[in-house]
């Protein structure tokens, strides 16, 4: 048989080939398959001659190297592979390290473990002695100094993509640590400037919240003035406060184009302040508990200003009381409108949680306004409500901002912002949620530990793949070129927000409480021009819900506290065994489900992952975990899977919940008290 000259083999070009123990830490190893020159006979890299290409031969060489990457090791290991680790076969460490390091290790362990003692002082008469003696002390301090010169590079990364991990106010001892040994090892460097730089810009901040303490009078300004919020103070669009009327212009008398680029630069603004390491699913997951107020604020903020921007349609819809269906129709109808504005401006933020208020419950049963909607508009709501369709695990979504990702040429990291060529589309800026939920997930799949006390590193390297991709879009957020319009900002700000009670008494002229003909609680109506494009689910999450908000939250129409559904495809989670199936997908072993209290929080799900092992005493403990609830308690409360249409299945005491559980409903289970009453919820009004 002859074979095609120059046809390549169809070989993926890096293989698993298993894994390795060395001193007690484990490695994965692939074979990696390169393409090599093939030289003439006689010819060589020296020979002075032009090699021959190899497509020219009659065959493609190859070569096959072996590469290792550490997946499991003690803290100590993890360190010292920071400084004698191979960049090149595993470029990836060190950054996942610095990235995710605080899930598992305090900056000032790290610390302690990475940087050396300072060398003893030169003895007296250093400078004469003989040059045999020198050369001997050169080649004994020779790794020495190789490693002082690792450990500075590792610690210039750590300045400059980690700088808040060495903010410890007052003293920023940490920092202070790194000063002194960059003072002796690399006085000169741009790493010491740096270490300088950034200690300058800690004192510089708490000297600036020290005089805004002492003057809060000066700032707040005199009694009755407007405040006019600024692009760069997310606080600015915070929730007014009860009993203040709102003077001047309402949002909705700007232009279309004016409020949807306001929300797209305050999403820029706070999307760009992230702390990637906040996402993480063990920081994120602490932001309940006692104590934890100040946990992940910039990723509080992305969640304050989403439930801002949904209270603000929900009280412009809802709150001026007496408007008849068509004024109501014109304020969906511009809703809409700036709905697409944010699509075409590459804010799915926004976009998101624009749609979540027109799809909530209060907003949905306006029927006879919904049906003075003209087509046009309804037909962009169902366009834009697929984007967020939570089929295939939110697969849409995924793929368009995957599109709109690619649709960017590459960007330099250190290019100031607003200097991009104006030829680049700007954003996009994601839905921040969803890269909760994946994380959230992944810390709930993979354990933290493995066997030998060894820490998990292929765990932080797959979290790291999921931040990486954060600081990429962080970085090309820099391509918005949004000025700041301070009228629109005053209204944002000084939108009515209402509260739950309002929200459930807010019906049309002439509607009754038993509802009207074609009631959106019935699933199965059909879809006509004068009818919402969708209709929210009873019990379930409608497809715009949130990421878990730490502010004040309700169960029936605020958006609920549950995670979005995980990636499009199974995670490869290699260390556990098999790959954990998604959440709502029934696997052979193991499911992760979601579990809700039946309390005046009955809407925070946390997620677990059931086996098929697991029986009912044990989820209910696990859960009650999850949800800070004292475990003594655990044998109070029965388990419950709740299934569509208002219903729910009882999960025996002792009973195997894997195989108890109806594989056909989602993955949502419910914790009440024994003997305590049901609440339902109902799409209709009440």
């Amino acid at each position: 048989m002859e074979r095609t000259a120059g046809r390549e083999l169809a070989l993926a070009p890096l293989q698993d080939w298993g894994q390795e123990t060395e001193d007690g830490a484990v490695y994965s190893v692939s074979l990696r398959r390169q393409r090599s020159q093939r030289w003439s006979p006689g010819q060589g890299p020296g020979g002075g001659e032009v090699p021959r290409p190899a497509a020219c031969d009659a065959f493609l060489h190859y070569r096959t190297s072996k590469v290792r990457a550490l997946r499991a090791a003690r803290l100590e290991r993890l360190v010292r592979e920071l400084v004698s680790g191979d960049r090149a076969q595993d470029p990836g460490f060190v950054p996942a390290f610095l990235a995710t390091h605080r899930a598992f290790v305090p900056t000032a362990r790290v610390l302690a473990l990475l940087l050396p003692p300072p060398p003893p002082p030169l003895p007296p008469g250093w400078g004469i002695l003989p040059r045999v003696e020198i050369k001997k002390t050169e080649g004994r301090d020779l790794s020495f100094n190789q490693n002082l010169r690792a450990v500075v590079s590792v610690l210039g990364s750590w300045l400059r993509d980690h700088p808040q991990d060495f903010r410890d106010p007052p003293a920023h001892s940490d920092l202070s640590s790194v000063r002194t040994f960059l003072g002796w090892a690399a006085p000169l460097g741009a790493e010491a400037r740096e270490a300088e730089k950034l200690l300058g810009q800690f004192l510089e901040e708490a000297e600036h919240a020290q005089e805004e303490e002492a003057q809060p009078q000066a700032r707040a300004g005199p009694p009755g003035a407007a405040q006019t919020p600024c692009a760069g103070c997310p606080e600015g669009c915070s929730q007014e406060e009860e009993g203040l009327v709102q003077e001047g212009p309402e949002l909705l008398d700007f232009g279309v184009d004016e409020v949807a680029e306001q929300l797209t630069l305050l999403d820029v603004e706070l999307f760009s302040r992230v702390r990637p390491c906040e996402c993480l699913g063990s920081v994120w997951s602490q932001r309940d508990r006692p104590g934890a107020a100040g946990v992940a604020p910039t990723v509080r903020a992305t969640v304050t200003q989403f439930n801002t921007v949904t209270g603000c349609v929900l009280g412009s819809v809802l709150g001026p009381p007496g408007l008849a269906a068509p004024q109501r129709a014109q304020r969906l109808e511009k809703w809409i409108r700036i709905a697409q504005r944010c699509r075409e401006l590459r804010n799915f933020s926004s976009l998101r949680a624009i749609l979540s208020a027109l799809q909530s419950n209060p907003i949905y049963r306006l029927k006879r306004s919904w049906g003075a909607v003209s087509r046009e508009p309804l037909s962009t709501f169902r366009k834009l409500s697929q984007i967020f369709s939570d089929e295939n695990n939110h697969l849409s979504c995924r793929e368009i901002l995957s599109q709109e990702e690619a649709t960017e040429g590459p960007q330099e990291e250190d290019t100031p912002l607003g200097s991009l060529p104006s030829k680049l589309p700007p954003g996009p800026v994601p839905y921040l949620g969803t890269f909760l939920t994946d994380l959230i997930m992944l810390d709930t799949a993979l354990p933290d530990m493995l066997e030998g006390d060894l820490i998990n590193f292929e765990k932080r390297r797959k979290e790291w793949e999921i931040l990486a991709r954060i600081q990429q879009l962080q970085r090309r957020c820099r391509s918005y070129c949004l000025s700041p319009h301070p009228p629109v900002l005053a209204a944002l700000r000084a939108q009515r927000q209402l509260s739950e009670e309002q929200r459930k008494l807010s019906r049309e002229k002439g509607s009754s409480p038993g509802g009207s003909p074609g009631d959106p609680s019935s699933p199965t109506s059909s879809l006509s021009p004068g009818s919402p494009p969708s209709s929210p689910r009873s019990k379930d999450p409608p497809p715009g819900s949130p990421p878990a908000s730490p502010g004040p939250q309700v169960p029936s129409t605020k958006l609920p506290l549950s995670p979005d559904l995980p990636g499009p495809r199974p995670l490869a989670l290699s260390l556990s065994g098999p790959c954990i199936p998604l959440l709502g997908q029934q696997g052979s072993e193991a499911r992760v489900i979601r579990v809700s209290i039946d309390n005046d929080h009955g809407n925070l799900y946390r997620s677990i992952l059931l086996t098929s092992q697991d029986k009912a005493p044990s989820v209910v403990q696990r859960a009650l975990q999850k949800h800070n609830v004292a475990q003594p308690w655990a044998h109070d409360y029965q388990l419950f899977q709740v299934l569509p249409g208002d219903r729910e299945l009882l999960i025996p005491d002792n009973a195997n919940v894997f195989y108890a559980m109806s594989p056909a409903a989602p993955g949502d289970f419910m914790l009440r008290r024994k003997g305590g009453a049901r609440h339902t919820n109902s799409v209709s009004p009440t």
